[in-house]
């Protein structure tokens, strides 16, 4: 039985085009390692203080505001902050509430009262409404939303009260780690490549077809599950997840350019190649490039 192996010289795995240099990809600090000796620093979240040097206490990245270092690690829970976007999962139906896995320490919850009714109708919730709870979400269902209050002990209340906000539809969910999803003025994209995706703070991003936000009245409920998705359709959203995995795994940040410019260079790769390792190095090198060549300009 002979086995075929594909293998071929480095210089033809990775584009000569691509150099790498010390600022390409993020210095990462271990724990107990200096970051700084110097007087007049002050330490932040990640640090402590040892023989007058502050030290990192977790693994990640180092980050200075004027004097105050911390540092942000990379494998963490999600800590959330009033006006995230976050996408989460419905697993528990209660009273006036239902309670939401968003990847944070602590389950998060939605209230009744925190979600708009189909229609978008506002008004204030009676008994019915209570009743009907799990027609409206129910365990398992796919949602966005905002975080809108963080209690004292971390956990999250949620609303979406917006059309942008409500159940998820058909599409395709990729966890990452919290930290690599850029903070951005929107978190909702419609990529020229012919798919959008919900880049959610708390790690969990959602692909899905382009969304036809001329759609209104639905209050955030309205899912459809009836119609497939075309095959060109398919092979856009898969070939988006290999690629946000493929920046996951060599720690690059994640937006809307970093995605589509990664989608561009993923081309000249099949869907299925873009799970081997040598062409995940090579995305990362040319996307890379491509954004030091743009805040360049």
């Amino acid at each position: 039985m002979t086995t075929n192996i594909d293998m071929r010289l480095a210089s033809n795995r990775i584009s000569n085009t691509v150099s790498y240099t010390e600022n390409a990809m993020p210095r990462l600090f271990t724990p107990g390692e200096v970051i700084t000796s110097q007087q007049g620093f002050m330490r932040g979240h990640g640090t402590y203080v040892k023989n007058d040097e502050i030290r990192a206490s977790v693994a990640g990245v180092m980050e200075k505001v004027n004097k105050l270092i911390s540092v942000r690690p990379f494998k963490s829970r999600y800590v959330g902050e009033i006006g995230d976007v976050i996408v989460g999962r419905i697993f528990e139906v209660q009273q006036k509430r239902w309670k939401v896995n968003t990847n944070s320490r602590l389950d998060s919850i939605l209230f009744l009262a925190a979600v708009n009714l189909p229609g978008g109708e506002l008004r204030r919730r009676n008994t019915e409404d209570e009743q009907m709870m799990r027609k409206f979400l129910q365990e398992g269902d796919l949602i966005s939303a905002e975080v809108q209050n963080v209690f004292v002990d971390g956990s999250l209340s949620l609303h979406t009260r917006s059309l942008k906000y409500g159940k998820l539809s058909q599409g395709v969910l990729v966890k990452v780690f919290p930290s690599l999803i850029k903070r951005c003025k929107t978190h909702f994209h419609n990529l020229t490549c012919g798919a959008s995706v919900i880049l959610g703070n708390n790690g969990f991003i959602w692909i899905s077809p382009t969304i036809n936000t001329d759609i209104e009245g639905s209050g955030g409920f309205t899912q459809n599950l009836s119609e497939p998705i075309a095959r060109p359709d398919r092979e856009v959203i898969v070939r988006l997840r290999n690629c946000i995995l493929a920046l996951a795994q060599c720690k690059m940040m994640l937006y809307d350019t970093s995605i589509q410019y990664a989608y561009d260079e993923s081309l000249k790769y099949e869907v299925e190649e873009l799970l081997k390792q040598e062409s995940i190095v090579d995305l990362a090198f040319l996307t890379q490039h491509r954004l030091r060549i743009q805040d360049e300009q």
